[in-house]
Protein backbone atom coordinates (compact mmCIF):
# COMPACT_ATOMS: atom_id res chain seq x y z
CA UNK A 1 0.00 0.00 0.00
CA UNK A 2 2.86 2.50 0.52
CA UNK A 3 4.66 1.23 -2.38
CA UNK A 4 1.95 2.39 -4.29
CA UNK A 5 1.76 6.12 -3.89
CA UNK A 6 5.73 6.26 -4.61
CA UNK A 7 4.98 4.16 -7.51
CA UNK A 8 1.94 7.13 -8.64
CA UNK A 9 4.65 10.07 -7.74
CA UNK A 10 7.65 8.84 -9.82
CA UNK A 11 5.27 8.10 -12.61
CA UNK A 12 3.79 11.56 -12.53
CA UNK A 13 7.83 12.70 -12.56
CA UNK A 14 7.90 11.01 -15.60
CA UNK A 15 4.85 12.33 -17.34
CA UNK A 16 5.41 15.66 -16.15
CA UNK A 17 8.99 15.27 -18.11
CA UNK A 18 6.46 14.36 -21.33
CA UNK A 19 4.09 17.05 -20.13
CA UNK A 20 6.71 19.90 -20.69
CA UNK A 21 8.41 18.40 -24.16
CA UNK A 22 4.34 18.92 -25.07
CA UNK A 23 4.28 22.58 -23.83
CA UNK A 24 7.42 23.46 -25.54
CA UNK A 25 6.65 22.09 -29.09
CA UNK A 26 2.46 22.52 -29.05
CA UNK A 27 2.16 25.07 -32.25
CA UNK A 28 5.39 24.54 -33.29
CA UNK A 29 4.83 21.98 -35.87
CA UNK A 30 6.98 19.48 -34.15
CA UNK A 31 5.97 16.33 -32.71
CA UNK A 32 6.22 16.00 -28.50
CA UNK A 33 6.45 12.16 -29.42
CA UNK A 34 9.85 12.18 -32.24
CA UNK A 35 13.03 13.80 -32.09
CA UNK A 36 15.48 13.83 -29.45
CA UNK A 37 14.98 16.87 -26.76
CA UNK A 38 17.49 19.48 -27.13
CA UNK A 39 19.08 22.50 -25.04
CA UNK A 40 16.73 25.61 -25.64
CA UNK A 41 19.60 27.57 -26.18
CA UNK A 42 22.47 25.96 -27.56
CA UNK A 43 20.53 23.29 -29.51
CA UNK A 44 23.14 20.42 -28.09
CA UNK A 45 20.68 16.91 -27.85
CA UNK A 46 20.47 15.54 -24.72
CA UNK A 47 21.75 12.81 -22.89
CA UNK A 48 19.51 10.16 -20.93
CA UNK A 49 21.05 11.68 -17.56
CA UNK A 50 19.76 15.02 -18.48
CA UNK A 51 16.18 13.99 -18.43
CA UNK A 52 15.84 12.13 -15.26
CA UNK A 53 13.06 14.47 -14.10
CA UNK A 54 14.12 16.69 -11.00
CA UNK A 55 17.46 14.58 -10.60
CA UNK A 56 19.00 15.93 -13.35
CA UNK A 57 18.20 19.49 -12.84
CA UNK A 58 19.49 19.09 -9.86
CA UNK A 59 22.52 17.75 -10.54
CA UNK A 60 23.57 19.64 -13.22
CA UNK A 61 23.06 23.06 -10.81
CA UNK A 62 19.85 24.36 -13.65
CA UNK A 63 22.53 24.75 -16.31
CA UNK A 64 23.25 23.36 -19.55
CA UNK A 65 26.13 21.05 -19.68
CA UNK A 66 26.93 22.36 -23.11
CA UNK A 67 26.62 26.12 -22.98
CA UNK A 68 26.49 26.63 -19.43
CA UNK A 69 23.63 28.66 -19.88
CA UNK A 70 20.22 28.58 -16.69
CA UNK A 71 17.37 26.16 -17.89
CA UNK A 72 14.17 27.13 -16.83
CA UNK A 73 12.74 26.40 -13.57
CA UNK A 74 9.44 25.20 -15.48
CA UNK A 75 10.79 22.03 -16.06
CA UNK A 76 11.44 20.87 -12.69
CA UNK A 77 7.95 22.71 -11.63
CA UNK A 78 6.24 20.94 -14.08
CA UNK A 79 7.16 17.30 -13.14
CA UNK A 80 7.02 18.09 -9.37
CA UNK A 81 3.13 19.77 -10.20
CA UNK A 82 2.50 16.67 -12.09
CA UNK A 83 3.55 14.24 -9.54
CA UNK A 84 2.11 15.85 -6.39
CA UNK A 85 -0.94 16.33 -8.34
CA UNK A 86 -1.16 12.72 -9.39
CA UNK A 87 -0.20 11.39 -5.70
CA UNK A 88 -3.24 13.75 -4.46
CA UNK A 89 -5.48 12.26 -7.09
CA UNK A 90 -4.83 8.84 -6.41
CA UNK A 91 -5.05 9.07 -2.45
CA UNK A 92 -8.63 10.91 -2.53
CA UNK A 93 -9.86 8.36 -5.20
CA UNK A 94 -8.37 5.20 -2.97
CA UNK A 95 -10.18 6.77 -0.33
CA UNK A 96 -12.98 7.36 -1.70
CA UNK A 97 -13.78 4.32 -3.49
CA UNK A 98 -11.00 1.65 -1.89
CA UNK A 99 -8.32 -1.01 -3.86
CA UNK A 100 -10.95 -1.56 -6.11
CA UNK A 101 -11.22 -1.47 -10.22
CA UNK A 102 -13.17 1.56 -10.11
CA UNK A 103 -10.03 3.39 -8.07
CA UNK A 104 -8.14 2.50 -11.71
CA UNK A 105 -10.60 3.82 -13.69
CA UNK A 106 -11.21 7.30 -12.47
CA UNK A 107 -7.88 7.89 -11.10
CA UNK A 108 -6.66 7.45 -15.04
CA UNK A 109 -9.36 9.78 -16.07
CA UNK A 110 -8.65 12.43 -13.44
CA UNK A 111 -4.95 11.75 -14.66
CA UNK A 112 -5.48 12.41 -18.02
CA UNK A 113 -7.59 15.58 -17.72
CA UNK A 114 -4.98 16.99 -14.81
CA UNK A 115 -2.25 16.42 -17.41
CA UNK A 116 -4.30 18.47 -19.79
CA UNK A 117 -5.38 21.40 -17.55
CA UNK A 118 -1.48 21.60 -16.04
CA UNK A 119 -0.46 22.22 -20.48
CA UNK A 120 -3.04 24.71 -20.35
CA UNK A 121 -2.06 26.25 -16.95
CA UNK A 122 1.69 26.91 -18.06
CA UNK A 123 0.97 27.48 -21.93
CA UNK A 124 -1.55 30.23 -20.62
CA UNK A 125 1.23 31.89 -18.35
CA UNK A 126 3.91 31.48 -21.09
CA UNK A 127 1.97 32.44 -24.21
CA UNK A 128 -1.05 34.03 -22.75
CA UNK A 129 -3.05 31.79 -24.80
CA UNK A 130 -5.61 28.53 -24.52
CA UNK A 131 -4.15 25.83 -27.05
CA UNK A 132 -7.14 25.27 -28.89
CA UNK A 133 -6.55 20.87 -29.17
CA UNK A 134 -5.74 20.97 -25.52
CA UNK A 135 -8.95 22.91 -24.06
CA UNK A 136 -11.14 20.46 -26.64
CA UNK A 137 -9.31 17.24 -25.44
CA UNK A 138 -10.56 18.45 -22.38
CA UNK A 139 -13.95 19.38 -23.27
CA UNK A 140 -14.63 16.21 -24.66
CA UNK A 141 -13.51 13.95 -21.70
CA UNK A 142 -15.79 16.51 -19.65
CA UNK A 143 -18.74 15.21 -21.43
CA UNK A 144 -17.69 11.81 -21.36
CA UNK A 145 -18.15 12.13 -17.69
CA UNK A 146 -21.35 12.84 -18.12
CA UNK A 147 -22.19 9.80 -20.41
CA UNK A 148 -20.52 8.05 -17.53
CA UNK A 149 -22.60 9.59 -14.91
CA UNK A 150 -25.67 9.24 -17.12
CA UNK A 151 -24.66 5.51 -17.48
CA UNK A 152 -24.05 4.30 -13.71
CA UNK A 153 -25.32 7.54 -11.36
CA UNK A 154 -29.39 6.94 -10.80
CA UNK A 155 -31.38 9.73 -11.74
CA UNK A 156 -28.45 11.47 -13.10
CA UNK A 157 -30.04 13.89 -16.42
CA UNK A 158 -27.45 14.28 -18.65
CA UNK A 159 -29.29 17.10 -20.30
CA UNK A 160 -29.05 19.16 -17.28
CA UNK A 161 -25.73 18.69 -16.95
CA UNK A 162 -24.81 19.94 -20.23
CA UNK A 163 -27.02 23.05 -19.30
CA UNK A 164 -25.68 23.36 -16.67
CA UNK A 165 -22.22 23.43 -17.87
CA UNK A 166 -23.34 26.21 -20.90
CA UNK A 167 -24.73 28.19 -17.63
CA UNK A 168 -21.78 28.05 -16.18
CA UNK A 169 -19.77 29.45 -18.58
CA UNK A 170 -22.21 32.21 -19.69
CA UNK A 171 -20.60 34.41 -17.14
CA UNK A 172 -17.37 33.73 -18.94
CA UNK A 173 -19.33 34.45 -22.60
CA UNK A 174 -20.92 37.67 -21.36
CA UNK A 175 -17.45 39.17 -20.55
CA UNK A 176 -15.54 38.15 -23.72
CA UNK A 177 -18.81 39.41 -25.49
CA UNK A 178 -19.62 42.94 -23.92
CA UNK A 179 -15.55 43.70 -23.71
CA UNK A 180 -14.88 42.27 -27.10
CA UNK A 181 -11.99 40.19 -26.01
CA UNK A 182 -10.30 43.13 -23.75
CA UNK A 183 -11.45 41.24 -20.49
CA UNK A 184 -11.63 37.64 -21.32
CA UNK A 185 -10.60 35.41 -24.01
CA UNK A 186 -12.54 32.92 -25.73
CA UNK A 187 -10.28 30.14 -24.62
CA UNK A 188 -11.05 31.37 -21.10
CA UNK A 189 -14.63 30.68 -22.12
CA UNK A 190 -14.36 27.41 -23.87
CA UNK A 191 -12.26 26.24 -20.10
CA UNK A 192 -15.18 27.56 -17.88
CA UNK A 193 -17.59 25.51 -20.11
CA UNK A 194 -15.21 21.79 -19.91
CA UNK A 195 -14.96 23.31 -16.16
CA UNK A 196 -18.94 23.33 -15.63
CA UNK A 197 -19.38 19.92 -17.69
CA UNK A 198 -16.86 18.26 -15.04
CA UNK A 199 -17.69 19.61 -11.97
CA UNK A 200 -21.34 20.51 -12.20
CA UNK A 201 -23.53 23.84 -11.90
CA UNK A 202 -22.77 24.06 -7.76
CA UNK A 203 -18.64 22.72 -8.58
CA UNK A 204 -18.19 24.63 -11.71
CA UNK A 205 -19.72 28.26 -10.13
CA UNK A 206 -17.52 27.62 -6.84
CA UNK A 207 -14.55 26.77 -8.98
CA UNK A 208 -15.04 30.06 -11.24
CA UNK A 209 -15.57 31.75 -7.62
CA UNK A 210 -12.27 30.03 -6.05
CA UNK A 211 -10.78 31.48 -9.53
CA UNK A 212 -11.78 35.34 -9.20
CA UNK A 213 -10.55 35.32 -5.11
CA UNK A 214 -7.20 33.68 -6.09
CA UNK A 215 -6.85 35.97 -9.45
CA UNK A 216 -7.73 39.14 -7.21
CA UNK A 217 -5.06 38.33 -4.51
CA UNK A 218 -2.92 37.54 -7.53
CA UNK A 219 -3.44 40.48 -9.42
CA UNK A 220 -2.94 42.72 -6.42
CA UNK A 221 0.45 41.86 -6.05
CA UNK A 222 1.41 41.71 -9.82
CA UNK A 223 0.44 44.91 -9.79
CA UNK A 224 2.71 46.05 -7.30
CA UNK A 225 5.18 44.33 -8.77
CA UNK A 226 4.38 45.84 -12.04
CA UNK A 227 4.69 49.50 -11.25
CA UNK A 228 7.99 48.35 -9.03
CA UNK A 229 9.89 46.85 -11.89
CA UNK A 230 7.69 47.41 -14.74
CA UNK A 231 6.47 44.34 -15.36
CA UNK A 232 3.21 43.17 -18.00
CA UNK A 233 0.16 44.04 -16.09
CA UNK A 234 -1.24 41.46 -18.69
CA UNK A 235 -2.40 38.16 -16.39
CA UNK A 236 -3.92 35.14 -17.56
CA UNK A 237 -6.27 34.11 -16.18
CA UNK A 238 -6.35 30.27 -16.64
CA UNK A 239 -4.24 29.24 -14.36
CA UNK A 240 -6.84 30.31 -11.64
CA UNK A 241 -9.63 28.94 -13.44
CA UNK A 242 -7.48 25.71 -12.96
CA UNK A 243 -6.57 26.15 -9.24
CA UNK A 244 -10.44 26.82 -8.38
CA UNK A 245 -10.98 23.43 -10.09
CA UNK A 246 -8.25 21.50 -8.47
CA UNK A 247 -10.03 22.81 -4.85
CA UNK A 248 -13.42 21.68 -6.34
CA UNK A 249 -12.41 18.35 -7.92
CA UNK A 250 -9.99 16.98 -5.87
CA UNK A 251 -10.73 17.95 -2.03
CA UNK A 252 -14.07 18.76 -2.65
CA UNK A 253 -14.27 21.94 -1.39
CA UNK A 254 -17.50 24.10 -2.59
CA UNK A 255 -19.24 27.61 -1.57
CA UNK A 256 -21.91 25.72 0.70
CA UNK A 257 -19.10 23.44 2.14
CA UNK A 258 -17.38 26.67 3.48
CA UNK A 259 -20.29 28.34 4.74
CA UNK A 260 -21.35 25.17 6.52
CA UNK A 261 -18.19 26.65 8.42
CA UNK A 262 -19.60 29.75 9.59
CA UNK A 263 -22.64 27.56 11.42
Amino acid sequence: MILLPVFIFIFGLIIGSFLNVVILRLNTGRSPAKGRSKCARCNAPLSWYELIPVVSFLGLKGKCKTCNNHISFQYPLVELATAISFTIIYTATLSHYGLTAMTAVVFAFSAVVAALLIIIFVYDIRHTIIPDTIVYLFIILSLLSILWNACTVSGFSAGAAIFNGVFVALPFFLLWALSKGAFMGFGDVKLALGIGWLLGITGGFSALLFSFWIGGIVGLFMLGLSRKYHMRSEIPFAPFLILGTFIVGVWGVTIFSLLQLWQ
